[in-house]
């Protein structure tokens, strides 16, 4: 890879072209529009948990685009001019989110984009669970037609899907189970009853209910600590004798112990694309012992991996860095702060002339008052502007006193902001 020693502008700068890393697989295209914006993009598949911080440090990205390649608080902090991480899909679990946002980074993914994807490729091992067709076809190759022993499938019409977590994967298997003439139950942690009936499901308040109701589940959860584990043994064991169990999502959702026994005692079938113990290369031994349970069928974890998904996914990432580049704006931001420690809000109306806001900064820092947020709004014409800025305390009376001394403050005021984190 090209280490690049060109003079680097100050850290999180958008001025001029920005540098894209790129550490994963991504459409061609997007690669394409990316230098058609004017950026320096370099495309290292390759690269790994353990040699992306040397990479990031080397080639001091603006940029760092992944898919499932792990970016550690290390590969983050490598660099000082990294602003933005871009997930080329939906799961920020393998980014280390926590350390971005410490070092002020934007972290954005590309949601929906290939939602459909994951969801045919649940359903193609839902139906390889039910027909039993890599078993089918495995007993050809070696030359045997059983066909008494393989016509015993329990068919998917007027059955029931459990669909748990109905999120864009969830709500298109939702959909192509109604297609399948199938009645389809649904849970979420935040899904109501009403928002269920929007998607054409039936609202399923407890998830072992859920389990118990259902012949088919399929598990389209994030990953992430809140859903380690979210299928366990409790689950595992409600679920009905000979069910099929289809999980898209991450390896870590199902208990991997309680699945092993389940599939033994109550002689699930089980369609995996993610594993407990998958390999961080694209190419290497395969060593998850829950392949060889009876009744499992998988695949390489490419449920987002199709031709149409991977371009809507690289039109996306295209889209946040030109929005970055362009106007400071990240589409998709998953680690702004959702509330602040702000408990006033000040609205200073001002002349846009140059150091009135540093005006307003100063006085404010000299009394000790932090700025949470803030936005400046000008007005038609360009001559004045309103700045709303949120803040940690209230100005005394003399703080404002000095502000509103600055010849170019029309007017400051306060007002209460009710809002915590």
């Amino acid at each position: 890879m090209t280490a690049f020693v060109t003079p680097q502008p100050p850290a999180h700068s958008i001025a001029g072209p920005a540098k894209v890393l790129v550490c994963d697989p991504i459409a061609k295209q997007g690669l394409d529009q990316l230098r058609g914006l004017g950026c320096t993009v370099l495309n290292d598949p390759e690269l790994s948990e353990e040699t992306l911080s040397r990479a990031v440090r080397d080639t001091g990205p603006d940029v760092l685009v992944t898919t499932n390649t792990p970016v550690s608080a290390e590969a983050i902090e490598a660099s000082p001019r990294l602003a933005m991480i871009i997930v080329a899909g939906t799961a920020t679990d393998h980014v280390d989110v926590a350390a971005a946002s410490r070092r002020g980074i934007f972290v954005a993914n590309c949601p929906g984009r290939n939602s459909t994807a994951v969801a045919e490729l649940a359903w193609g091992l839902i139906l390889a669970c039910d027909r039993r067709i890599s078993e089918q076809t495995s007993e050809l190759h070696l030359g045997r037609w059983d066909q008494r022993r393989f016509a015993a499938a329990s068919g998917l019409h007027g059955r029931t899907l459990g669909v748990v977590g109905l999120g864009q994967v969830g709500q298109e298997v939702a959909r192509i189970g109604t297609a399948f003439g199938m009645d389809v139950i649904a849970w979420s942690r935040n899904l109501t009853e009403e928002k269920a009936l929007e998607h054409g499901c039936e609202f399923c308040a407890s998830l072992i209910n859920l389990a118990k109701l259902s012949d088919v589940v399929s598990i389209s959860v994030g990953g992430g600590e809140d859903t380690d584990s979210l299928v366990n043994e409790k689950f595992l064991s409600s679920m009905r004798p000979g069910a099929i169990l289809v999980n898209t999502s991450r390896g870590g959702v199902i208990d991997q112990a309680a699945l092993a026994t389940a599939i033994r005692t109550r002689h699930l079938r089980v369609g995996l694309d993610v594993w407990a113990d998958e390999p961080d290369a694209p190419e290497a031994t395969f060593r998850d012992p829950m392949i060889h349970e009876p009744g499992v069928v998988g695949t390489h974890h490419v449920g987002a991996l199709t031709e149409q998904a991977q371009r809507a996914v690289a039109e996306e990432v295209v889209r946040v860095v030109k929005a970055w580049a362009e106007r400071g704006h990240v589409p998709n931001c998953v680690n702004r702060a959702v509330a602040t420690p702000a408990t006033t809000l000040m609205a200073v109306r001002h002349m846009n002339r140059p150091g009135v806001l540093a005006h307003v900064f100063y006085t404010l820092g000299q009394a000790g008052i932090n700025v949470e947020e803030m936005e400046n709004i000008v007005y038609g014409g360009g001559e004045a502007a309103l700045a709303r800025i949120q803040l940690d305390q209230a100005p005394r009376e003399e703080h404002l006193a000095t502000i509103r001394a600055n010849p170019n403050v029309l007017s400051a005021t306060l007002s209460t902001i009710t809002r915590r984190m």
